[in-house]
């Protein structure tokens, strides 16, 4: 038993070390004497598909509990984005390549993207300004909020990293995907997760979130974006600060003067986002929203 007076009976890992699997018989050399959460095959049944659900939304919640997390600043954005020394890397690799091979449309296409991603370089830089001063407020005031990304690259790095700078920690929520994604290694290690899920990946983003920071990005920044203004339009959370991050960009994505005109959507959905430039401009709403 264990010497807890207030904990009577056994811990899992304590019952775990007690049993027996030797096949000292049929009976206990069968799969089907194995504690059940101590079996990942049967855990990995198509029908346990729920209990792994509830698994991931339990996992992350209780170690950020654990280490007094409690609120967040979310920042999304591409992972195509990347600092100004790997895109001009980039930028020469495609040139020496297109001059070995001119006609190459591939080879062509290759070094246009590269360039424009150079000339979006600065959306790296400014995310990574902004984490970094979120952090430096973090660090100051207990229960302050913490950033969190998708941890992987670009973007996401670049915001993991401007809290490292800080000397804080940040949150990584990390998916995996058919190519493999690694967490980026500025993410703080006890707190860079892993989903199966997409769904709970974004719940877990949203569920202590303050304000969310949406730098230009694909499909998954989209994604997530439209999922935190859909359930701020039918209040299925409270409303927080949606912050786009370039309205050149987000405008031409999303025309939402086009939505309204439509009837899609009405005048007061349209002020549920705000359009900013710089890391100081998103920190100015942010902070206004947290001494609310």
């Amino acid at each position: 038993m264990s010497d807890s007076p207030s904990r009577p009976f056994h811990t899992a890992w304590e019952d775990i070390e007690n049993v027996s699997y030797q096949p000292g018989s049929p009976q206990t050399g069968s799969a089907s004497y194995r504690l059940a959460y101590d079996d990942l095959e049967f855990v990995m049944r198509d029908e346990l598909r729920s209990i792994r659900l509830q698994l991931e939304i339990m996992k992350p919640d209780l170690i950020l509990k654990d280490h007094n997390i409690h609120s967040t600043i979310v920042l999304f954005g591409s992972a195509r984005v990347h600092d100004q020394h790997s895109n001009a890397k980039r930028v020469s690799d495609c040139e020496q390549a297109l001059a070995a091979d001119p006609e190459n449309p591939v080879l062509q296409k290759n070094l246009q993207t590269a360039l424009k991603h150079q000339e979006r370089g600065h959306y790296y830089e400014e995310a990574r300004r902004l984490a970094h001063i979120i952090t430096q407020h973090s660090i100051r005031s207990y229960k302050a909020p913490v950033v969190i990304t998708g941890g992987g690259p670009g973007i996401m790095e670049a915001a993991n990293r401007g809290a490292d700078d800080a000397g804080g920690k940040s949150i990584g929520l990390n998916i995996v995907l058919p190519t493999e994604q690694s967490p980026n290694t500025y993410t703080t290690p006890e707190f860079s997760f892993q989903f199966h899920y997409f769904a709970i990946r974004k719940m877990h983003f949203l569920l202590r979130a303050k304000a969310l920071i949406a730098f230009p990005g694909g499909y998954g920044t989209l994604d997530e974006l439209f999922e935190t203004l859909t359930l701020i339009q039918t209040q299925k959370i409270k409303p927080v600060p949606v912050i786009l991050f370039s309205r050149d960009y987000w405008t031409k994505v999303i025309d939402f003067d086009f939505l309204c005109e439509e009837g899609m959507i009405s005048e007061e959905d349209k002020q549920l986002m705000q359009f900013v430039e710089s890391a100081d401009q998103a920190w100015e709403i942010i902070q206004t929203h947290l001494s609310d």
